[in-house]
């Protein structure tokens, strides 16, 4: 795209993510006053944030695939009015089943917007500047997931819940009509929707999270079984299908390919070390070492706006270099710097937990973009939503596991759990690095988007 019209595109796109990934955060910090304002108990009123996340995660494979046959361009417009219309809804609701009803259409919109959200970067963005891309986006989801707690306690300081959610309908429908005129159509190649298979990849992965969920908060019950047995084995039949179609919306001809698989992998096992630091920090840091919540989050602070500046540094040294070499520079120092997070002394200075949080930013930051970028251009072009999906399901899944983990850890472990937590990301990091080396010897087989 010429450099005016990219620029409008790339804007849709933050402005787009940027919604979607703070939807995804900004709703916990509400919670107990939703919670209160609905009369709902606080387990229940947990699915409010379930509901969004369980539907992004069942239908983000079907819409990347549906993007491939229709064009990126309506499924992410399509995404980001439904995410506006719902968010609205959100805002109007009087009850808790009103609102989680509303939470699961914004999820849909949601899964809309990331399903092809890297896919439109390959089209928007010259092949040789891919990486620099990739490299913007992966700033601004680490930015929202960053700002979105401090964004919902400064609304919920002068206006109520239902504000948290109103304020994404201008935003979104300004979004909308620019992306009208900007967003870039490219060519499809009609087929039939494989209906059964969407079907079938919803079962496996809704079945997957809930049971997940569930074996991390230490529940025994038979139904947590039965949820297990019925995911492996819709599953086995979900992927059998999938070996049996030429396109299929499980992109398994796309993991035939060595460094595209190898990829997902590295980005699964990094999203587990990054989802178990975000979710046991916290704890380390107040019921271990002390701090108050105001410290905790300053001290945080750190790794994301490290990565923020690291991010785009990677983006621009992906286009030169081996994602393999940098994705294992920057996972071995996240690995490192997470281990030293967990040997640090009953009450260490402040200065000692910054850097430690910012060697692990470091780390991160390095990693994100030159795997991102890979994942992408190793998939022929043709197949740029498959990619995308397939991105943005690791990292979810990525994060669900590492979640349940620390659930599991804090079950097994109350007295030292968050040190062990620590250990295990630690250990998780250190995989993915493993893996992002093994990806010099697979001979990179790229596919430039024009």
């Amino acid at each position: 795209m010429p450099s005016p019209q990219r620029y409008w595109a790339v804007l849709v796109l933050m402005m787009g993510i940027t919604l979607a990934v703070l939807d995804s955060s900004i709703s916990n910090v509400a919670l107990p006053t939703i919670a209160r304002t609905l009369h709902a108990d606080p387990a229940t009123s947990i699915w409010i944030v379930n509901a969004y996340q369980l539907a992004i995660v069942i239908s983000l494979l079907p819409l990347s695939s549906l993007g491939d046959i229709i064009g990126y361009r309506r499924i992410y417009l399509g995404g980001l009015a439904l995410f506006t219309a719902a968010s609205l809804a959100c805002a109007l609701s009087d009850s808790l089943l009103t609102l989680t009803a509303a939470r699961v259409i914004q999820g849909f919109g949601a899964a809309g917007i990331m399903s092809v959200n890297t896919a439109l970067v390959r089209v928007i963005y010259p092949y040789r500047l891919l990486g620099r891309g990739v490299s913007v986006n992966a700033s601004v989801v680490a930015i929202s997931t960053a700002i979105g707690p401090s964004i919902a306690s400064a609304i919920l300081s002068v206006a109520t819940w239902p504000w948290l959610f109103a304020v994404n309908v201008p935003l979104g429908i300004a979004a909308t009509l620019v992306g009208l005129r900007c967003l870039p159509r490219q060519k499809t190649e009609p087929r039939r929707f494989d209906v059964p298979s969407a079907i079938m990849n919803a079962f496996t992965f809704g079945l997957l999270i809930i049971s997940v969920d569930g074996l991390g908060h230490g529940q025994v019950h038979p139904l947590v079984y039965l949820e297990v047995t019925a995911m492996i084995v819709i599953g086995y039949l979900f992927v059998r299908r999938q070996l049996t179609q030429a396109v299929p919306l499980l992109p398994v001809d796309l993991l035939r390919i060595p460094i595209f698989s190898l990829s997902v992998g590295t980005s699964v096992c990094s999203f587990v070390a990054q989802m178990i630091a975000f979710v046991s920090l916290p704890f380390y840091m107040q019921n271990t070492l002390g701090f108050n919540q105001v410290q905790t989050g300053l001290l945080m602070t750190p790794w994301p706006l490290v990565i923020v500046v690291i991010a785009p540094l990677s983006g621009y040294l992906s286009d030169r270099y081996s994602a393999g070499v940098l994705g294992g520079i920057g996972l071995v120092a996240l690995s490192v710097g997470l281990a030293l997070l967990a040997t640090l002394p009953p009450h260490p200075a402040q200065a000692a937990i910054i850097w430690r949080m910012g060697l692990c930013g470091f780390g991160f930051g390095m990693f994100q973009s030159p795997n991102n970028r890979t994942l992408l251009s190793s998939a022929p072009r043709e197949r740029s939503g498959g990619a995308s999906g397939m991105l943005s399901t690791a990292r979810l899944v990525g994060q669900s596991l590492g979640a349940a983990l620390v659930a599991l850890i804090f079950n097994m472990a109350p007295l030292r759990g968050t040190v062990v937590t620590l250990v295990v990301a630690s250990s998780f990091s250190a995989l993915a690095a493993v893996i992002s080396l093994t990806r010099l010897g697979a001979a990179p087989k790229q596919h430039p988007a024009h």
